[in-house]
Protein backbone atom coordinates (compact mmCIF):
# COMPACT_ATOMS: atom_id res chain seq x y z
CA UNK A 1 0.00 0.00 0.00
CA UNK A 2 1.60 3.77 -1.27
CA UNK A 3 1.90 5.82 1.75
CA UNK A 4 -0.08 9.19 1.55
CA UNK A 5 2.53 12.01 2.81
CA UNK A 6 -1.09 14.44 3.27
CA UNK A 7 -2.23 11.58 5.88
CA UNK A 8 1.10 11.29 7.74
CA UNK A 9 0.56 12.94 11.19
CA UNK A 10 3.53 15.91 11.80
CA UNK A 11 3.44 14.36 15.20
CA UNK A 12 5.24 11.06 14.23
CA UNK A 13 8.36 12.99 13.04
CA UNK A 14 8.81 15.84 14.89
CA UNK A 15 11.35 15.68 17.55
CA UNK A 16 8.97 15.68 20.72
CA UNK A 17 9.51 17.78 24.37
CA UNK A 18 12.44 20.01 22.72
CA UNK A 19 14.93 21.84 25.39
CA UNK A 20 14.70 25.32 26.07
CA UNK A 21 17.06 28.08 26.99
CA UNK A 22 16.64 31.51 28.53
CA UNK A 23 18.01 34.61 26.69
CA UNK A 24 20.56 35.71 28.91
CA UNK A 25 22.49 32.29 28.83
CA UNK A 26 25.99 32.54 27.49
CA UNK A 27 26.48 32.13 23.89
CA UNK A 28 29.44 30.07 24.59
CA UNK A 29 27.32 27.70 26.57
CA UNK A 30 24.64 27.56 24.24
CA UNK A 31 27.20 26.41 21.48
CA UNK A 32 29.02 23.94 23.82
CA UNK A 33 24.98 22.59 24.28
CA UNK A 34 23.96 22.50 20.24
CA UNK A 35 27.60 20.46 19.92
CA UNK A 36 27.53 18.08 22.30
CA UNK A 37 24.08 17.23 21.92
CA UNK A 38 24.04 17.55 17.92
CA UNK A 39 21.56 20.24 17.40
CA UNK A 40 21.15 22.26 15.01
CA UNK A 41 18.19 24.55 16.23
CA UNK A 42 17.97 25.41 20.07
CA UNK A 43 14.52 26.83 21.04
CA UNK A 44 14.61 30.09 23.00
CA UNK A 45 12.42 30.56 25.67
CA UNK A 46 11.35 33.52 28.37
CA UNK A 47 8.76 32.03 30.43
CA UNK A 48 6.07 29.52 28.76
CA UNK A 49 5.61 30.82 25.40
CA UNK A 50 8.87 30.13 23.33
CA UNK A 51 10.43 33.65 21.88
CA UNK A 52 12.34 32.50 18.88
CA UNK A 53 15.01 29.60 17.84
CA UNK A 54 18.31 30.06 17.99
CA UNK A 55 20.08 28.55 14.75
CA UNK A 56 23.69 28.11 13.58
CA UNK A 57 22.75 31.34 11.21
CA UNK A 58 22.84 33.32 13.91
CA UNK A 59 26.20 31.97 15.34
CA UNK A 60 27.80 32.10 12.08
CA UNK A 61 26.39 36.08 11.97
CA UNK A 62 27.84 37.11 15.39
CA UNK A 63 31.53 35.33 14.16
CA UNK A 64 31.83 37.22 10.49
CA UNK A 65 31.43 40.70 12.21
CA UNK A 66 33.97 39.98 14.82
CA UNK A 67 31.83 40.13 17.72
CA UNK A 68 33.58 39.17 21.10
CA UNK A 69 31.31 35.91 21.86
CA UNK A 70 32.88 35.75 25.01
CA UNK A 71 30.70 39.29 26.26
CA UNK A 72 27.81 37.64 24.33
CA UNK A 73 23.89 35.80 25.29
CA UNK A 74 21.98 34.21 23.20
CA UNK A 75 19.63 37.39 23.45
CA UNK A 76 22.59 39.31 22.20
CA UNK A 77 22.94 37.36 19.11
CA UNK A 78 19.35 37.17 18.46
CA UNK A 79 16.69 34.15 17.05
CA UNK A 80 15.22 33.36 14.28
CA UNK A 81 11.12 33.56 14.50
CA UNK A 82 9.04 30.18 14.55
CA UNK A 83 5.48 29.04 12.77
CA UNK A 84 3.09 27.24 15.00
CA UNK A 85 1.75 24.03 14.01
CA UNK A 86 -0.66 21.56 15.82
CA UNK A 87 -1.00 18.51 17.27
CA UNK A 88 -3.83 17.58 14.48
CA UNK A 89 -1.23 19.26 11.33
CA UNK A 90 0.15 16.34 8.69
CA UNK A 91 3.69 16.53 7.14
CA UNK A 92 2.96 18.12 4.02
CA UNK A 93 0.87 20.76 6.41
CA UNK A 94 4.25 21.35 7.77
CA UNK A 95 6.19 21.40 4.11
CA UNK A 96 3.87 23.84 3.33
CA UNK A 97 4.14 26.01 5.85
CA UNK A 98 8.00 25.62 5.58
CA UNK A 99 8.39 26.67 2.28
CA UNK A 100 5.74 29.14 2.61
CA UNK A 101 6.90 30.68 5.65
CA UNK A 102 10.61 30.21 5.48
CA UNK A 103 10.46 29.71 8.99
CA UNK A 104 11.34 27.52 11.57
CA UNK A 105 8.38 25.09 12.73
CA UNK A 106 7.64 24.23 16.83
CA UNK A 107 4.61 21.87 17.57
CA UNK A 108 1.95 23.15 20.38
CA UNK A 109 -0.95 21.33 21.81
CA UNK A 110 -2.92 24.51 23.07
CA UNK A 111 -0.35 26.97 24.39
CA UNK A 112 2.24 24.16 25.35
CA UNK A 113 5.36 23.37 23.21
CA UNK A 114 5.44 19.97 22.31
CA UNK A 115 7.86 19.78 19.98
CA UNK A 116 9.88 21.27 16.89
CA UNK A 117 10.05 20.34 13.16
CA UNK A 118 12.96 20.66 11.31
CA UNK A 119 14.02 19.67 7.33
CA UNK A 120 15.70 16.52 8.25
CA UNK A 121 12.58 15.64 9.79
CA UNK A 122 10.61 16.42 6.94
CA UNK A 123 12.83 14.13 4.58
CA UNK A 124 12.36 11.27 6.72
CA UNK A 125 8.75 11.48 6.60
CA UNK A 126 8.82 12.32 2.21
CA UNK A 127 11.56 9.23 1.40
CA UNK A 128 8.12 6.85 2.50
CA UNK A 129 6.84 7.93 -0.88
CA UNK A 130 10.12 6.76 -2.54
CA UNK A 131 9.45 9.08 -5.14
CA UNK A 132 11.91 9.45 -8.34
CA UNK A 133 11.97 12.60 -9.82
CA UNK A 134 15.05 14.53 -11.58
CA UNK A 135 16.83 17.59 -9.20
CA UNK A 136 17.62 19.70 -12.34
CA UNK A 137 15.44 22.36 -11.36
CA UNK A 138 16.90 22.42 -7.16
CA UNK A 139 20.26 21.67 -7.84
CA UNK A 140 22.27 25.21 -7.14
CA UNK A 141 25.11 25.69 -9.24
CA UNK A 142 26.85 28.39 -7.86
CA UNK A 143 29.67 27.23 -5.34
CA UNK A 144 30.92 29.41 -3.06
CA UNK A 145 34.85 28.78 -2.84
CA UNK A 146 37.64 29.23 -0.73
CA UNK A 147 41.24 27.88 -0.31
CA UNK A 148 42.62 25.35 2.68
CA UNK A 149 44.79 28.42 3.63
CA UNK A 150 42.34 30.82 4.30
CA UNK A 151 40.97 31.07 7.75
CA UNK A 152 38.34 30.21 9.21
CA UNK A 153 37.22 33.77 9.46
CA UNK A 154 37.40 33.85 5.75
CA UNK A 155 35.45 31.40 5.72
CA UNK A 156 32.79 32.61 7.76
CA UNK A 157 32.15 35.91 6.13
CA UNK A 158 32.17 34.37 2.73
CA UNK A 159 29.00 32.16 3.99
CA UNK A 160 27.67 35.40 5.75
CA UNK A 161 28.04 37.75 2.35
CA UNK A 162 26.66 35.49 0.71
CA UNK A 163 24.31 34.26 2.35
CA UNK A 164 24.77 30.21 2.05
CA UNK A 165 25.34 27.66 4.96
CA UNK A 166 29.09 25.84 3.61
CA UNK A 167 32.01 26.85 1.41
CA UNK A 168 33.76 24.65 -0.83
CA UNK A 169 37.36 24.10 0.18
CA UNK A 170 38.67 23.87 -3.29
CA UNK A 171 42.21 22.82 -3.37
CA UNK A 172 41.51 19.82 -1.25
CA UNK A 173 41.84 16.33 -2.93
CA UNK A 174 38.29 15.15 -3.40
CA UNK A 175 37.38 18.74 -2.30
CA UNK A 176 36.49 19.28 1.19
CA UNK A 177 33.39 21.40 2.66
CA UNK A 178 33.29 23.74 5.77
CA UNK A 179 29.84 24.35 7.21
CA UNK A 180 27.91 26.00 9.63
CA UNK A 181 27.74 22.56 11.58
CA UNK A 182 31.72 22.51 11.68
CA UNK A 183 31.83 26.06 12.26
CA UNK A 184 30.15 25.01 15.85
CA UNK A 185 32.41 22.11 16.09
CA UNK A 186 35.61 24.45 15.35
CA UNK A 187 34.39 27.18 18.04
CA UNK A 188 33.53 24.64 20.65
CA UNK A 189 37.07 22.81 20.79
CA UNK A 190 39.22 25.80 19.47
CA UNK A 191 38.40 28.40 22.16
CA UNK A 192 36.85 30.51 19.65
CA UNK A 193 40.64 31.40 17.19
CA UNK A 194 40.11 32.21 14.24
CA UNK A 195 43.07 32.51 12.35
CA UNK A 196 43.21 28.58 11.93
CA UNK A 197 43.54 27.16 8.22
CA UNK A 198 39.87 26.72 7.76
CA UNK A 199 41.12 23.72 5.62
CA UNK A 200 42.38 21.58 8.86
CA UNK A 201 38.31 21.65 10.15
CA UNK A 202 36.67 21.00 7.41
CA UNK A 203 34.49 17.72 6.35
CA UNK A 204 36.21 15.68 4.14
CA UNK A 205 36.09 14.69 1.56
CA UNK A 206 32.95 16.13 0.10
CA UNK A 207 30.01 13.19 -0.55
CA UNK A 208 29.39 13.74 -4.47
CA UNK A 209 26.76 11.81 -6.68
CA UNK A 210 26.36 12.37 -10.24
CA UNK A 211 24.32 14.85 -11.84
CA UNK A 212 21.43 12.04 -12.68
CA UNK A 213 20.44 11.24 -9.30
CA UNK A 214 16.94 11.34 -8.38
CA UNK A 215 15.29 12.00 -5.37
CA UNK A 216 14.79 9.30 -3.18
CA UNK A 217 18.30 8.73 -3.62
CA UNK A 218 19.77 11.70 -3.12
CA UNK A 219 17.42 11.46 0.49
CA UNK A 220 18.55 8.18 0.98
CA UNK A 221 22.81 9.17 0.67
CA UNK A 222 22.51 12.09 2.38
CA UNK A 223 20.47 10.33 5.71
CA UNK A 224 22.96 7.67 5.76
CA UNK A 225 26.14 10.19 5.86
CA UNK A 226 23.84 12.48 8.18
CA UNK A 227 24.34 15.53 5.87
CA UNK A 228 22.40 18.16 5.01
CA UNK A 229 24.54 18.99 1.68
CA UNK A 230 25.17 17.22 -1.33
CA UNK A 231 27.94 17.06 -3.96
CA UNK A 232 26.45 16.92 -7.40
CA UNK A 233 29.41 15.84 -10.23
CA UNK A 234 29.41 15.84 -13.98
CA UNK A 235 32.28 13.51 -14.57
CA UNK A 236 35.00 14.48 -11.90
CA UNK A 237 33.88 18.37 -12.50
CA UNK A 238 31.73 19.62 -9.31
CA UNK A 239 28.82 21.19 -10.98
CA UNK A 240 26.66 21.89 -8.11
CA UNK A 241 25.43 21.33 -4.61
CA UNK A 242 22.03 20.54 -3.34
CA UNK A 243 20.87 21.04 0.18
CA UNK A 244 18.17 19.05 2.41
CA UNK A 245 15.66 22.39 1.99
CA UNK A 246 16.15 21.54 -1.88
CA UNK A 247 15.47 18.29 -1.73
CA UNK A 248 12.24 19.04 0.10
CA UNK A 249 11.77 21.71 -2.15
CA UNK A 250 11.93 18.59 -4.99
CA UNK A 251 9.62 16.24 -3.02
CA UNK A 252 6.89 18.72 -2.82
CA UNK A 253 7.10 19.72 -6.20
CA UNK A 254 6.60 15.84 -7.42
CA UNK A 255 4.05 15.96 -5.14
CA UNK A 256 1.61 19.12 -6.34
CA UNK A 257 2.37 18.30 -9.64
CA UNK A 258 0.55 14.84 -9.51
CA UNK A 259 -1.71 16.21 -6.79
CA UNK A 260 -3.20 19.65 -8.21
CA UNK A 261 -5.80 21.66 -6.89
Amino acid sequence: MAVKIQTLPITNYMTAYPISVEPQVPIKKAIAFMVEQDFGNLVVSEGVMPKGILTEREILKAVAESQNLDELTVNDVGVQPYTKLELGDTVLDAAHIMNKNKSRLLVFDGDKLVGIVTVSDLLRAFRKIKTESSLDKVISTKIEKCSKNDSVLHAAKIMHEKRVGSVIIEDMKGHGIFSERDLLTYLYSNDFELDKEVGTYSSFPLVVADEQIKTHEAASIMAANNIKRLGITKGDLLIGIITAVDLLDAYQEVYLAANPD
